[in-house]
Parts: C-alpha cells; sequence; structure tokens
C-alpha cells in the first residue's frame, strides 16, 4: 500500500482516481489547487503524486512541480494533463515529472504507472540477471538464453526484453511500451510495437508452446510464465 497525493482541481476527476487507487488498496489524499497540494506535498511524506497539469489560481501544475523540486523534494510524480503533444510531455518531464499520462485516461493504466514509480523507489539490490522459467537475461553481457540456447536480439528487442523483465507480472500499455523503449522517437499510432513483440515472441519462443509475452486485449502485456 502507498500513500499517494491526488492534486486534480476537477471533483469528479478526483474522486474518480481516489476510488480507483483505494481499490487496489492505497491510502489517498486530495487537494483540488495547486496551493494546497504544495502544502500537503510539503509538509506531509507521500510515496507519490499525481499532479494536474492545468489547474486555475496562481499555481498551476508546472509551478507546483518546480516549487516542489526547489525544495529539495525527491517524491516521484506523475502528472496529468489534456496538453498530450509530445512537446508538452517533454516539458512536464523537464520540469521534474517522473511520468506524464495524457486525458483522457484509462485507470489501469494509471495504476500500473504508479506502481511502476514506487518499484523505482525500492533499494536496488544491484540485480544483474533476470529469469522467468529457463529464459535468462543478463545486464552484464547483454545476453539472452532459452533452455541454455544463445538467442540473437537486436538492440531494439533486448531493451524491449529487459523492460519486459523489469515489469514482470504487471499490466503494461502500448503507450508505456512505446516511451520507455523507443522515447518518443517513433509514432506512436504505428504498428512498430506490435512488429516488435510478435519478432520478439518468435525469437524466445520459436514453438509457440510456452508462451511469455501474454496480450490483453484493449489493455496492453503481461510477461509471466503460462498459466
Amino acid at each position: 500500500m502507498a500513500h499517494v497525493l491526488v492534486i486534480e482541481d476537477d471533483l469528479q476527476t478526483a474522486q474518480e482516481i481516489d476510488a480507483a487507487l483505494a481499490d487496489v488498496g492505497h491510502q489517498v489524499d486530495l487537494a483540488h489547487n495547486g496551493r494546497d497540494g504544495l502544502l500537503k506535498a510539503v509538509a506531509e511524506h507521500y510515496d507519490v503524486i499525481v499532479l494536474d497539469r492545468m489547474m486555475p489560481g496562481g499555481l498551476d501544475g508546472l509551478a507546483v512541480l518546480s516549487t516542489l523540486r526547489a525544495t529539495g523534494a525527491t517524491t516521484p510524480v506523475l502528472i496529468l494533463s489534456a496538453l498530450s503533444a509530445v512537446d508538452e510531455r517533454v516539458r512536464g518531464l523537464r520540469a521534474g515529472g517522473d511520468d506524464y499520462v495524457a486525458k483522457p485516461f484509462d485507470f489501469m493504466e494509471l495504476t500500473a504507472r504508479l506502481d511502476a514509480l514506487l518499484r523505482r523507489r525500492e533499494p536496488d539490490q544491484a540485480v544483474t540477471r533476470f529469469t522467468l522459467l529457463n529464459l535468462e537475461l543478463d545486464l552484464l553481457t547483454h545476453t539472452v538464453r532459452r533452455a541454455g540456447q544463445l538467442i540473437d536480439l537486436l538492440p531494439r528487442e533486448y531493451r524491449l526484453l529487459e523492460y519486459l523483465f523489469r515489469n514482470m507480472g504487471q499490466v503494461i500499455t502500448r503507450t508505456m511500451v512505446f516511451e520507455a523503449v523507443w522515447d518518443y522517437r517513433a509514432d506512436e499510432r504505428s504498428n512498430v510495437i506490435d512488429v516488435h513483440i510478435s519478432r520478439l515472441r518468435k525469437k524466445i519462443d520459436p514453438d509457440g508452446t510456452s508462451p511469455l509475452i501474454h496480450t490483453l486485449r484493449g489493455s496492453g502485456y503481461v510477461f509471466r510464465a503460462p498459466e
């Protein structure tokens, strides 16, 4: 369970986020303007903050974020905004945001992104190898093997598999994959992710008998052992 601060001026949206996060076990505090949100963020400890980008009054989301970072606070901040253009996302991230979700958004994606931010806060245990069944990825040698057999992956395929391992068992959306592996350098609307997922599937499971990458229709993917 995490302690989450939601700074959102739209009451209905704030209540819906509150309910969605409470359903997965998080404790949520709400603030409905930038001033109150900043005061709460500075006065109390939060594991993660959900921050609306556009709020009326003297403090919008970026002003809250820059002021918060100026205090030395390192709390992960996920920005919500109706401004979905890539340059606006980059502006939010450069201002000190840790993630950016465009409105309207899916609550499953929101909770998945918050989970990813919370995992980043966990102590680094110097992981050098990931394994799932008989699939192994070695971070030191950048090699991948299944059942002891070396698998030849292209650099992008390797990054994709590493991202899947780091989020093993979690729902990840196409947008999350796009942002993490492609760094906004491709058209999110293209089929580039589907093509790479398909190629990676064929390489790590050439016989198709033990699929590890599972598609959730309308949601994204889950990397896990077959049921």
